[in-house]
C-alpha cells in the first residue's frame, strides 16, 4: 500500500509536473455529413425575417447565441471521494489517469475548483441546485453529515430546482447513472418523493444510496460495527436483568409473576439475534440497483457492476444521440470498499485505491470512445470532477484506502481545510473552449448549475438565491476573473471558513473561524473516527480567526497575524461583513439530515420481494 512518501505531491497550480506523460489528442471517428449550403440571398432573407420577427416579439439574444453547435449535449462525470492529488494533470506521476489527463489537455482545467461541502450528500445537493446546502436543508445540526439509510425519510426537498428539471423542460433528454445518495421515499416504500425521476431526470440507473464498506462486510465499517456494538451492549444489559430477576424470584426476594423474567429474556435473545443479522440487513437494505422505479438487483453483485454501468451509459447515449441530452454519470469509484474488477486488481503502485482509480479512468475513456463512435464529440460539453476531497481517515494499520489531496491540508469531512473541498474541475468542448487552458480563479461545483442551464436554453430561477455563477465567459477567456468574490465553507449547518478573492491584489484570503481538532496530536486528520466533527469538543474556535493567503500559501501552513500581515484587520473586517450579508439571505428550512429524518424506517424500505425477503436479480443469469 501507499504512504505519503510513495505519492507524488501535487504541483502548485499551473506548474508542469516533472515526468508527466503526454497523450495524443482524441479525435472524432465519425462526423455528421456537411449540410448543403443555402443560396446567399435565401440565407440573407431568412436571417432578416428571423430578426424582424424577433424584434417584434421582444426577443433578446442569449448569452450563448454566438456559440457554434448551440444547445450541446452535456456529459457530467463525478467521482466519489477522489483526491485532487491523485490525478495526473493535477500533478500525480504514479497513478495512471491518461483519459482524465486527455480531457484536461483538450479542454480547460480549473486549479481552484471548490466543493460546497466536504462530504457526499450536501455536496451533491449543492451541485444539482447551484445553492449552498444550508439553503435547502441538506445539512444537520448533529453528527449525521450524510444520509445514513436508503429507508430514511430525509432527502432533497421537492421544492428544490435541479438543472436536470430545467433542461428537461427545454427539451433535453436527462439521465443519471450511478450514485444518487439524496434520498428516496418520504411516507411509503414506493412514493419516491426524493427519487431522481422526481428531480428532473427522465432515466435513472444505479444505486439510490452509496457504495460503502458495509456492502461487503469490510473491516472499515460505516455503521455496521457501531450498530452491532450497541445491540450487543443492550443484549448484555437485558441478559443481566433477566438473570437478576430470576435470582430474585428463586431466593424469594421478588414477589409477583415471572413476566419480568420472561420479557427480559426474550428481549436479550431478540437483541442478540438482531446484532447477528445486522450486516445482512444493511447489505440488502442499502446495496442494490434500480432502473427508474424498479429494483433490478438486490443485493448487488459487485464484480459485474462496472460493466452494467458502462452498458447503461452506452445505451443512453445511443438512444438519445439525436440530442440534445444531459447525462450525469456519478461513479461509484473511488469510495471504499474499492471494489475493482480482476482486469485492474493489483495493477497500480498504490494498492486497491490506485487500482480503483485507474479503473475509473478507464471507464472515462470508454465513455469518451462512445461519444467518438457516435460522432458526438464536437457537440458535447464534457465535465469531470469529484464530489469532495479524499478521505484521510480511511486507513487500516499502515494501509491507506482513501484519496490523496496533494499539497492541500486536510481531507474529506473537514469543513474548511482545502484538502476536503478542493477538487478537480475539467471542461472540454472542442472548437468552443480553448484546449490546454488553465484557470487559477476561485470557482465552485455550484457554478455548473447556471452554466449548463444557460447553455441548454433555460432560465436561472429568479425566485430563490442561486450561489453558482455562469462559468462560460471565464472558460472561453472573455472574462479575466471569476464572478465569485466570496465563497463560504460549511461543515453541516456550521460555518467554518470563508475565502475572499481580492482581485486588485491578486490575493485569495482564507479565514478560518472553526477547525477540527486532529487526533493524535500533530496528525493531519481525525484518526480513529470516520470523519472529523463539525462542532462540540472536537473543534477549535478561533478568536481572532486564522488567516491564510492561499495565493502565497496554498497548503495553509503559515497562519498570518497582525504582525506579519499589515492588511490583517482590513481582511477580517471585509470578510466578516460578507459573512453577515450572506447570513441575512438565509431562511429557516427543515434540516433533512437530522436524527428524526435520518434513521431507518422499515415501512420506507425498498424491497423487490415481500419484506424482509429482499432478493432479486434481473441483471444476470440468476446465479
Amino acid at each position: 500500500m501507499r504512504g505519503p512518501d510513495q505519492r507524488s505531491a501535487i504541483q502548485e497550480p499551473g506548474r508542469a509536473s516533472p515526468g508527466k506523460k503526454t497523450f495524443p489528442r482524441r479525435t472524432s471517428r465519425a462526423r455528421w455529413p456537411a449540410a448543403p449550403r443555402a443560396p446567399p440571398f435565401s440565407l440573407s432573407f431568412r436571417s432578416w425575417l428571423a430578426v424582424t420577427v424577433g424584434v417584434l416579439l421582444g426577443w433578446k439574444p442569449s448569452a450563448c447565441s454566438d456559440l457554434p453547435g448551440s444547445r450541446p449535449n452535456i456529459l457530467l462525470l463525478m467521482a466519489d471521494d477522489l483526491g485532487v492529488g491523485d490525478v495526473g494533470c493535477y500533478g500525480n506521476t504514479t497513478i495512471r489517469t491518461p483519459n482524465i489527463d486527455r480531457l484536461a489537455k483538450d479542454g480547460v482545467m480549473l486549479t481552484q475548483h471548490i466543493a460546497a461541502a466536504s462530504v457526499c450528500t450536501p455536496s451533491r445537493a449543492a451541485f444539482l441546485t447551484g445553492r449552498y446546502p444550508v439553503r435547502s436543508g441538506m445539512v444537520s445540526s448533529n453528527g449525521y453529515r450524510v444520509l445514513q439509510w436508503t429507508a430514511a425519510s430525509g432527502g432533497l426537498p421537492t421544492n428544490e430546482t435541479t438543472f436536470a428539471k430545467i433542461l428537461k423542460d427545454t427539451g433535453y433528454a436527462t439521465g443519471l447513472i450511478g450514485k444518487w445518495h439524496l434520498g428516496l421515499n418520504c411516507q411509503s416504500s414506493n412514493d419516491h418523493c426524493h427519487h431522481p425521476l422526481n428531480h428532473g431526470f427522465d432515466h435513472f440507473y444505479g444505486m439510490p444510496f452509496s457504495m460503502m464498506g458495509d456492502c461487503v462486510h469490510w473491516e472499515l465499517s460505516e455503521k455496521r460495527v457501531g450498530l452491532e456494538n450497541k445491540l450487543n451492549f443492550c443484549s448484555q444489559i437485558m441478559a443481566i436483568a433477566a438473570l437478576t430477576f430470576t435470582t430474585g424470584k428463586l431466593i424469594h426476594l421478588m414477589a409477583g409473576s415471572w413476566a419480568l423474567v420472561i420479557w427480559s429474556t426474550v428481549a436479550a435473545i431478540l437483541l442478540s439475534v438482531s446484532s447477528y443479522f445486522t450486516g445482512a440487513l444493511i447489505v440488502h437494505a442499502d446495496c442494490f440497483l434500480m432502473r427508474n422505479h424498479t429494483i433490478t438487483e438486490q443485493p448487488m453483485h459487485f464484480q459485474r457492476t462496472t460493466s452494467l454501468i458502462l452498458k447503461e451509459i452506452s445505451s443512453f447515449v445511443k438512444r438519445n444521440k439525436q440530442g440534445p441530452f444531459l447525462l450525469f454519470v456519478s461513479f461509484l469509484q473511488v469510495h471504499t470498499p474499492l471494489i475493482t474488477t480482476e482486469k485492474f486488481a493489483g495493477r497500480s503502485l498504490h494498492g486497491p485505491y490506485g487500482d480503483n482509480t485507474e479503473e475509473m479512468d478507464w471507464m472515462v475513456g470508454q465513455i469518451l470512445d462512445t461519444l467518438d463512435v457516435e460522432g458526438l464529440t464536437n457537440n458535447t460539453l464534457v465535465y469531470f470532477t469529484s464530489d469532495h476531497g479524499g478521505s484521510l481517515e480511511a486507513q487500516l494499520g499502515n494501509n491507506q484506502y482513501g484519496g490523496w489531496n496533494g499539497i492541500y491540508k486536510g481531507g474529506k469531512g473537514m469543513g474548511g481545510w482545502e484538502g476536503g473541498i478542493r477538487v478537480p474541475g475539467i471542461f472540454r468542448w472542442p472548437g468552443v473552449l480553448p484546449a490546454g487552458r488553465v484557470i487559477h480563479e476561485p470557482t465552485s461545483l455550484m457554478d455548473v448549475f447556471p452554466t449548463v442551464v444557460q447553455l441548454g436554453g433555460g432560465q436561472v430561477p429568479q425566485d430563490r438565491v442561486i450561489d453558482g455563477r455562469d462559468l462560460l465567459p471565464l472558460l472561453r477567456g472573455t472574462a479575466r476573473h471569476s464572478d465569485h468574490e466570496f465563497l463560504l465553507h460549511y461543515c453541516g449547518k456550521f460555518l467554518h471558513a470563508a475565502r475572499w478573492h481580492q482581485r486588485d491584489r491578486g490575493a485569495v484570503w482564507k479565514v478560518h473561524y472553526v477547525t477540527p481538532v486532529f487526533h493524535p496530536d500533530g496528525a493531519g486528520a481525525c484518526y480513529g473516527k470516520a470523519v472529523c466533527p463539525c462542532s462540540g469538543h472536537g473543534v477549535s474556535r478561533h478568536d481572532p480567526p486564522l488567516l491564510f493567503d492561499l495565493s502565497r500559501d496554498p497548503s495553509e501552513a503559515h497562519a498570518l497575524t497582525p504582525d506579519t500581515e499589515p492588511s490583517f484587520y482590513q481582511v477580517m473586517q471585509r470578510v466578516g461583513k460578507a459573512v453577515e450579508e450572506h447570513r441575512r439571505t438565509l431562511g429557516p428550512v427543515p434540516l433533512q439530515l437530522d436524527t428524526l429524518d435520518n434513521v431507518w424506517r422499515p415501512w420506507l424500505q425498498p424491497c423487490c420481494g415481500p419484506f424482509p425477503l429482499c432478493w432479486c436479480d434481473q441483471e444476470g443469469d440468476g446465479r
